[in-house]
């Protein structure tokens, strides 16, 4: 099905030979790990010097625990190419780079990633890029199986728009593999259009078009390990990259650290909200409501009617005395604390400082009234004794029974800025006063603001007018319902209109530092008492720790340094910007998921993989242009994979009338396998139905040694046929959290997305069909999971879009 040039194996003195090679570059890893490993030992184990030398040794332990997890997950298939070059040199190419045994010898392996490298990637008969042989070495535990070589020189030419693999044997040989549940890395079987996506810029965004099978996954996250290599900037601030679902980074979750590499968070958008578990299930419905970029207007709104918007005067009794607000003193109050973009967090310390200097300031005032009564006293108008009465009364009910009255008989009327400050000072230990400022300009958490606005339906109607009854009613959540993926990037614009006053938190952190430096002094003292309890007198020369630290300096030396990597505290950090962000299955992502994923990279370096075919019910957009428009403009580009190196031809024939319905323009992907047993349809009644699909799981998983079978099945379906399938397959797994690595796994559409299987069984496709909205789509991804069969079962006519005309009857 390819033209490219004929592979052949070595002879044997050929396998000696690579062998003898293949030894000494393990042999020579095996050097530097010993090496970096004592390094890093060292780094760890010191212990003096200054707080600059610390946060140095820091940076370094980091730097070689970086270079050790590479050389320790280089341990598999070290090395798996070699290049003879017109030149008349030789390269070697692996998963890392070896230097020579000198420090002047030339590489013994260079990095896949490097670009000399390239050329075993995109060279073709039509284009040999300066390479006369390409050899592709297969390895196992330190030992060559199998070499097999590609001569570029002499061949007759092969027109350059011919689809040519590079190293055939060895990618077919690899997809021909059985699944392990786990994707694993394709270093060595990258082709020419894959590698041209992973090399490209990493400016900008960059969209990557490819139906099932092309390999959207493995150039994602080959892009994420080849920008780390070339960009080491990056390594400071590290990568993101948002997956579907857990299911799909759990299954995807090995490559990356086989590669090496550690600054990389994967992540799925239930996941991106630090300290928050969102796995809770919504209706679809709920899920495309709260995914509008109208919610970015809606939570603003929700945000502003909590800050002091009130249209009547609020009344409060302070110290004895009414007070009464106007509107438009608390509009106005409002508008200056929030000034200038400040967020209602960080303005509430404004308002409070505004409401509480118009409370003292009446107080005061009515405090003179009162005093403006002494007159009327000296001149006989009053009697003495009531009106101290009065007064000690109104003092006693603000400042407490033990505050000192006015003699009013002795003294002079305070003056008017000594009454104002004694009010101001009494106001914030004020209960009152305090509730008053709680209602008016609440300290709000972004959970506090979605669960009121959610449950309340008087504040969700005023949040959302233009939302109609039944839309608000979608947002309806208890107060204790858990929280969803949707939610997540709600909760993070809550968290960026609302801010977060850290005052509290510097302040602790000064007493535990103050702590820890206490605790020091007295170390330091032990330590000079007993020095002096041996007899050592002032005058002594010889030195001792008290004499050499500072209880500050042994405070920070022995502070809990942070040995995380950076994807582990980029994960519990929300704020966290990332050097550049890899979304797979983007077609799912909301316009308010974008929002989220622009704040991690405001530099809007992406790379964008998915199809627009698969797009789940909660998208409505039908293109890249709708989808990402909105969000980036006209700043991006688009790319596509066009070949399928995954699917058989007649598997994917079963997909192909569903494909056209979905998106018309969308060409299927030319696949390079075929000889696989066409999709079996089958037909049964909706009562036999759940007993029949479990034999057929049962069979599919027997028809292979360790083959890795998926049932499929409507979401709403899933428990019930799950169980039925569980009791035939004992060890079947299903559930929020499968395990992928059993035998055989009960997924719903969702699960299964991303995710590829030796076998699968379709359950129900006019289930699918009628279960969602985007029924099409969901019916497109079960059919397209299969690697080496498909089996569709059907209770019930078979679906208009699957009638094929090649397909096999029962």
């Amino acid at each position: 099905m390819t033209s490219s040039p004929p592979e052949h194996p070595a002879e044997p003195d050929e396998l000696h030979r690579e062998q003898n090679r293949l030894g000494l570059l393990y042999r020579q890893m095996d050097v530097l790990r010993e090496e970096t490993g004592r390094e890093l030992r060292d780094v760890l184990y010191e212990s003096t010097g200054t707080a600059q030398a610390r946060v140095e040794r820091g940076a370094t332990a980091a730097r070689l625990g970086r270079r050790l997890a590479a050389l320790e997950a280089a341990e598999h298939g070290l090395c798996f190419g070699r290049l003879d070059r017109t030149a008349g040199d030789r390269l070697y190419v692996g998963r890392i780079g070896v230097p020579g045994v000198g420090p002047d010898d030339d590489p013994l392996l260079i990095d896949w990633r490097a670009p000399a490298a390239r050329p075993f990637y995109t060279a073709t008969a039509a284009a040999p890029q300066g390479v006369r042989l390409r050899r592709h070495l297969l390895t196992r535990n330190r030992r060559v199986l199998r070499v097999d070589d590609e001569a570029f020189d002499g061949l007759a030419a092969i027109p350059d728009d011919t689809l040519q693999l590079s190293g055939e044997a060895a990618l077919l040989a690899a997809l021909r593999e059985g699944k392990t549940g786990r994707m694993k890395d394709a270093v060595a079987t990258l082709q020419a259009e894959q590698d041209r996506i992973i090399r490209a810029p990493h400016t900008g965004v960059l969209v990557v078009q490819g139906s099932p099978g092309t390999g959207k996954t493995v150039v994602a996250l080959h892009r994420a390990a080849y920008l780390l290599y070339t960009h080491q900037r990056l390594e400071r601030t590290g990568v993101l990259v948002v997956g579907p679902n857990p299911v799909f980074l759990d299954y995807v979750g090995q490559v990356l650290p086989g590669l090496g590499e550690t600054s990389v968070l994967l992540s799925s958008v239930g996941g991106l909200y630090p300290g928050l578990s969102a796995v809770g299930e919504e209706p679809p419905g709920a899920a495309e409501v709260k995914g509008r970029l109208a919610m970015a207007d809606i939570l603003a709104a929700a945000v502003r009617a909590r800050q002091a918007a009130v249209t009547e005067p609020v009344e409060v009794v302070l110290g004895g005395e009414f007070i009464r607000l106007t509107p438009e003193f608390l509009a106005e109050a409002a508008a200056d604390a929030t000034g200038d973009g400040v967020q209602h967090n960080l303005a509430r310390p404004a308002f409070r400082e505004a409401l509480f200097d118009e409370l003292a300031d009446r107080l005061a005032r009515v405090i003179g009234e009162i005093e403006a009564g002494f007159e009327d006293i000296l001149a006989g108008q009053l009697d003495v004794s009531e009106l101290d009465r009065a007064i000690k009364e109104d003092l006693a009910g603000v400042f407490g029974e033990g505050v000192a009255a006015y003699d009013l008989k002795a003294q002079e009327p305070v003056e008017f800025a000594e009454r104002k400050a004694h009010w101001l000072d009494a106001l914030p230990r004020d209960p009152v006063a305090r509730k008053l400022l709680d209602s008016l300009w609440p300290l709000l958490t972004p959970e506090q603001l979605l669960t009121e606005l959610f449950a309340d339906p008087g504040l969700l109607a005023e949040a959302a007018p233009r939302l109609g009854d039944a839309e608000r009613a979608l947002l309806r959540r208890a107060p204790t319902a858990p929280w969803t993926p949707s939610d997540v990037p709600l909760l993070d614009e809550a968290a960026e209109l609302l801010g977060h006053d850290d005052r509290a938190e510097t302040a602790r952190e000064a007493a535990r530092r103050e702590e820890r430096n206490d605790y020091a002094q007295g170390v330091l003292d032990i330590a000079r008492g007993s020095r002096d309890r041996d007899g050592s007198s002032e005058e002594s020369e010889q030195l001792h720790v008290s004499d050499l630290l500072s209880a500050e300096q042994l405070a920070t030396w022995h502070a809990e340094a942070d040995s995380r990597t950076i994807a582990e505290r980029a994960a519990t950090d929300r704020s966290w910007v990332f050097g550049h962000v890899i979304v797979d299955e983007a077609q799912d992502v909301s316009p308010m998921t974008w929002r989220l994923l622009v704040r991690r990279c405001p530099t809007r370096s992406f790379t964008i993989v998915g199809d627009v075919a698969q797009r789940s019910e909660a998208a409505d957009s039908v293109s890249w242009r709708q989808i990402l428009e909105p969000v980036f403009g006209a700043r991006w580009r688009l790319t596509e994979l066009t070949v399928n190196y995954r699917t058989p031809v007649e598997i994917m024939a079963a997909s192909h009338r569903v494909l056209a319905e979905i998106a018309p323009d969308l060409s299927p992907a030319h696949a390079v396998r075929d000889g696989a047993e066409p999709p079996r349809y089958e037909r049964t009644t909706p009562e036999e139905f759940p007993a029949r699909l479990a034999e057929v799981a049962a069979g599919a998983a027997r028809g292979g040694a360790g083959a890795r079978v998926a049932v499929i099945v409507p979401t709403d379906e899933l428990e019930r046929l799950a169980t039925a399938v569980a009791a035939a397959v004992p060890g079947a797994s299903w559930g929020p959290d499968p395990d992928l690595e059993r035998g055989v796994a009960v997924l719903s559409v969702r699960q299964a997305k991303g995710l590829e299987f030796d076998s699968v069984v379709v359950a129900d496709p006019q289930g699918m069909l009628d279960g969602s909205p985007r029924g099409l789509s969901d019916l497109y991804v079960a059919l397209t999971r299969a690697s080496r069969s498909l089996h569709v079962l059907h209770p019930g006519p078979l679906p208009a879009v699957l009638d094929l005309r090649d397909r096999q009857p029962s």
